[in-house]
């Protein structure tokens, strides 16, 4: 199993049942006699919806289930990306109400689909339950479990607000504002590791999920009460239930403020953790089901200093209506096609749910497909390594050698894989670095090249008169590692860092781990197995280093002296890897050596990739 770093939403998919319902219509597909006219048009004035779907007929009848809806979206999301359905390791599903009790919907929905094995999710809840999936999802993506995945909202709620489910018992506000409000969809997203080759794709920068029910009451429910005897499954049969208006959807809608003032604490929380600043979103969906409450969302926003610019908010709830689960998959699908996003754009999802006080957000960012990109993708099944070992056998070289060299080339390999695997490494493979990128690149790598002057130092003191040539060759060493950490604090202020801020940051975890063990080996008499933490380390300057600058510098738009540790490191590492080819071949001086060499290689290839991937921590 081997882990990605990044995710994208690559493949956008939407169905909604039916032509669009206007509020005439919904009354007669509904059924609604004269009494409740005036409480019907005060909720439709109060939600702004104009137009919606759902799957029921001219005379009410149902004419598609939820599973139904949810496989059509999934299949346009999947046409869109251009993907069959039997690339598609993982279906994560999530809805209000299937359209059986058991099994799970999301098993429902692979059932409808047809096609091969695959890991599936159901995820219960209310609107949050597909934002759920999609941070499940993403996570097993992430996790290199599966190379593509499918997450899908679906509701079908109208067959539940037919007036028939109303007789009785009269019904109060709390069950017809959602009766007037809710609406038929499905909307679906494919994630990949990788950006699509062939456009723009949207990177899933995290997701924040949390729930408040461990503190709240039930604000939006149906069955009953959460007592035992009063729900819809307590009583002698299902019809006494239904008759006492038990299984009808309610919401508490004078509770709602209080959902709203939870969000704003989330989102003053990620704030204040540095996951984003209002100025940087370029455009936020969220979803709310009535247009009166985006008026209190807004005055909750500005009294707090945090507000985002009106004209980046979308949202379709006047056209597409509520549609629950569905509803942010719903608007992000017409967004996308409407050609909303642009590369280095951000957008925020919010989705606050009022089941028993939920919320989801996550951070998205638009990326477009490069030649880099195109060729990552091309490459990655029958270019496994990448970049050959920079140290090659050579006619005249001895069997020691030779073993040395192929046991190299295989930590090589396995090294360049696991560097490529980390987060920054692949936005810099794939054209998506950003500024913040580099800078922080800048920061974590200076602390080790510090550091590798001292150790090389230590190294040479410790080698005896008979290793003369790698005392001499560390002392020489060293002094050069001097001048390059003073490149990378130039370049990090040339590109907007202060050299207060360089010096002062701390080694990260994985830095912390490499400084230590190459210390405790530079310290050992004659530590000639130095010579594979030097493989490790001056093989990623020749062999990739060169590549980061130049792709950094067209990415950015950086001139040369914002790059020049990069680039000479790159550019001085080939003449460093001369001589540490010609030490290996004199100075290593039999296999019990060579094979210490291989293993310090080993142990400092793990820790410098654990050292790029903290840069992301």
């Amino acid at each position: 199993m081997t882990a990605f770093p990044n995710v994208y939403l690559t493949g956008f998919g939407a169905y909604l049942p039916g032509e669009p319902l206007d509020a005439e219509q919904i009354a007669l597909r509904l059924g609604a006699g004269a009494r409740g006219a005036g409480l019907r048009a005060r909720v439709l004035a109060a939600n702004g919806i104009r137009t919606r779907h759902y799957a029921l007929d001219e005379h009410g009848a149902v004419t598609m289930l939820n599973e139904e809806l949810a496989a059509a979206a999934v299949q346009e999301a999947l046409k869109d990306r251009d993907l069959p359905l039997e690339s598609v390791g993982m279906l994560a599903a999530g809805t209000t109400q299937g359209d059986l009790l058991v099994p799970g919907f999301g098993s429902m929905v692979h059932g409808r689909l047809g096609g091969p094995p695959m890991e599936v999710l159901s995820a219960g809840g209310v609107c949050a339950s597909s934002m759920a999936a999609l941070s499940a999802a993403a996570r097993a993506v992430r996790l290199g479990e599966h190379d593509a995945a499918v997450v899908v909202g679906s509701e079908l709620v109208s067959r539940s607000l037919r007036q028939s489910r109303y007789e009785g018992e009269r019904s109060g506000f709390d069950a017809e504002f959602l009766r007037w409000t809710l609406s038929d969809g499905a909307g679906a997203v494919v994630l990949e590791p990788r950006p699509r080759p062939d456009g723009l794709s949207l990177r899933l920068d995290w997701t924040h999920l949390v729930s408040y029910a461990g503190e709240r009451p039930v604000c939006m429910s149906a069955g009953g009460e959460p007592v035992a005897g009063k729900t819809w499954l307590d009583g002698p049969d299902v019809a006494s239930a239904e008759r006492a208006g038990l299984v009808r959807l309610r919401q508490d809608v004078k509770s709602l403020p209080a959902l709203f003032r939870l969000g704003l604490r989330e989102y003053m929380g990620l704030v204040r953790a540095g996951r984003f600043t209002p100025d940087s979103i370029d455009h936020v969906l969220c979803h709310y089901s009535a247009e009166h409450f985006r008026g209190e969302i807004f005055g909750l926003l500005r009294e707090a200093d945090l507000m985002i610019d009106e004209r980046r908010w979308f949202t379709n709830l006047h056209t597409r209506g509520n549609t629950g689960a569905a509803s942010i998959f719903v608007m992000l699908e017409e967004a996308w096609r409407a050609g909303r996003f642009s590369p280095g754009e951000r957008i925020l999802l919010i989705v606050p749910e009022s089941g028993r006080y939920s919320l989801a957000f996550a951070q998205l960012t638009c990326v477009a497909a490069s030649a880099r990109a195109v060729s990552a993708v091309a490459g990655a099944a029958d270019h496994p390594a990448g970049t050959p070992s920079p140290l090659v056998a050579q006619d005249g070289d001895g069997e020691v050698v030779r073993w040395t060299v192929l046991e190299l080339a295989r930590v090589w390999e396995q090294f360049e894989r696991q560097v490529r695997a980390t987060p920054l490494v692949r936005r810099i493979d794939t054209g998506t670095a950003t500024l913040d990128d580099y800078r922080r690149l800048l920061v974590h790598l200076r602390q080790q090249v510090v550091e590798g002057g001292r150790w090389i130092s230590r190294a040479a003191s410790n080698f005896s008169v008979e290793m003369f040539a790698l005392r001499s060759a560390a002392i020489t060493h060293a002094a050069e590692e001097h001048r390059d950490y003073q490149l990378l604090e130039r370049d990090f202020c040339a590109v907007g860092g202060t050299i207060e801020e360089i010096r002062g940051a701390r080694k990260n975890i994985g830095s912390e781990a490499l400084s230590a063990y190459v210390f405790h080996q530079a310290s050992q008499p004659d530590p000639v197995d130095l010579l594979g933490a030097m493989f490790v380390i001056e093989g990623l300057g020749a062999g990739l280093v060169l590549g980061w600058a130049r792709a950094l510098r067209e990415q950015l738009n950086l001139r040369e002296d914002q790059v020049s540790f990069l680039g000479y490191h790159g550019e001085a590492d080939d003449a460093h890897f001369a001589e540490l080819a010609h030490l290996l071949r004199e100075a290593v001086p039999d296999r019990a050596a060579a094979a210490r060499v291989v293993r310090t290689a080993e142990v400092v290839a793990r820790l410098y990739a654990m050292q790029l991937a903290e840069v992301d921590a």
